[in-house]
C-alpha cells in the first residue's frame, strides 16, 4: 500500500472523529454557523502551515484556475458541508455516514465523465453493492427510533451534499496535481467561506449568526471537530486525491463508514440494528471490490 492509499484510508478516521464531535457540537450550534466557525478555524490554521511549507512565495494561477477553486470551495465546502451537518443533525451520524458511501460511486461517475478515468464490470458491482446498503439502511427506519420525515430530509441534505462534494473535489483534480498543494486547498477553504459571508449578507441573517455566537457552546469540542475536520482530515483527503486516480481514493474514503457507525455507537450511544449491520457489510463488500480489482 502506498502514500496515496495510506492518506486516503486515513482521513477516513479522522473524518469519523470529526463527525461524531460535529454531531455533538450541532446539537446548540446550528449547522451553517458551525460550518463557516470550521471553515475559518481551518483557513486561520492554514497560514502558518503554508508558511512553513511554502514560504511567503505566491504560486501561480492562472485566472480560469482560481475561478475554479474558489467554485470548487462554493461547491464542496459551503453548500456541502452545511447540508451535510444538517443531515447529521436530522437522522443523526450512523444513517449520514452511510449515505454519504455515494459519494465514491458520484466522484467515479464523474471521473469518468471528465478525468477520462473508467471503471471495469468488477466495480459495477461494488457499484451496485454499495448502493444496496445506502438504501438498506435508509429505507422505512423505525419510527420509534427517528421519524419517517426526518430520515427522508436527512437522505436528501446527505445525497445532495456528497454529490456537491463530488463534483468540487473532481474539478480541482488536475490542479492538485500540478499546483500548489497546500495553497489549493486554502483558496478552497477561503471560497467556501466568502460564499458563506456573501449568503449572510444576501440573506441579511449576519444578526441572527453573530446570535448564534454568542450564546453558551461547548468551543473546545467545536474547535477539535473543526482542526480535525477542515485541517487534518482535508490535508489527508486531498493529499490522497493527488497521489492516486480519484476514483480509488473515493472508494478508500468509503471506510470511514465502518468508522462512523461504530464511533456513533460508542459515543453517541446510537443504536445499530440487524439491518443497519448487513447494510454495513454490503457498502464494506462493495468498497473491498472495488479496492481489490
Amino acid at each position: 500500500m502506498g502514500w496515496g492509499e495510506t492518506f486516503a484510508l486515513s482521513s477516513a478516521l479522522t473524518w469519523a472523529l470529526a463527525v461524531i464531535l460535529l454531531r455533538r457540537s450541532g446539537e446548540t450550534l446550528p449547522a451553517f454557523e458551525l460550518n463557516l466557525f470550521k471553515n475559518c478555524f481551518g483557513i486561520v490554521l492554514f497560514i502558518p502551515t503554508i508558511l512553513l511549507v511554502n514560504g511567503i512565495g505566491l504560486p501561480y494561477y492562472t485566472a480560469a484556475e482560481l475561478w475554479l477553486v474558489f467554485f470548487s470551495g462554493v461547491l464542496g465546502i459551503a453548500l456541502a458541508d452545511t447540508w451535510y451537518l444538517k443531515a447529521l443533525n436530522v437522522m443523526g451520524a450512523s444513517r449520514t455516514g452511510i449515505v454519504s458511501s455515494l459519494f465514491s460511486p458520484f466522484v467515479i461517475l464523474l471521473s469518468a465523465i471528465f478525468l477520462d478515468e473508467r471503471m471495469v464490470p468488477w466495480q459495477w458491482l461494488g457499484f451496485v453493492l454499495v448502493m444496496a446498503g445506502v438504501l438498506l439502511v435508509t429505507w422505512r427506519a423505525h419510527r420509534s427510533e427517528v421519524d419517517v420525515e426526518d430520515v427522508k430530509r436527512g437522505v436528501m441534505f446527505a445525497t445532495g451534499a456528497v454529490f456537491m462534494m463530488a463534483v468540487g473535489v473532481v474539478m480541482v483534480k488536475e490542479i492538485l496535481e500540478t499546483r500548489s498543494f497546500l495553497w489549493t486547498v486554502e483558496l478552497r477553504l477561503v471560497g467556501g467561506a466568502v460564499g458563506m459571508f456573501l449568503f449572510v449578507l444576501a440573506r441579511h441573517r449576519w444578526k441572527s449568526v453573530r446570535d448564534n455566537f454568542k450564546l453558551q457552546q461547548p468551543w473546545g469540542m467545536i474547535m477539535l471537530a473543526s482542526f480535525l475536520g477542515s485541517y487534518f482530515a482535508l490535508i489527508l483527503w486531498l493529499a490522497g486525491y493527488k497521489l492516486i486516480d480519484a476514483s480509488v481514493a473515493s472508494v478508500l474514503n468509503e471506510t470511514n463508514v465502518v468508522f462512523i457507525v461504530l464511533l456513533a455507537w460508542l459515543m453517541l450511544g446510537e443504536h445499530i440494528n440487524r439491518r443497519r449491520l448487513v447494510g454495513m457489510g454490503l457498502t464494506i463488500a462493495g468498497v473491498t471490490i472495488m479496492v481489490l480489482v
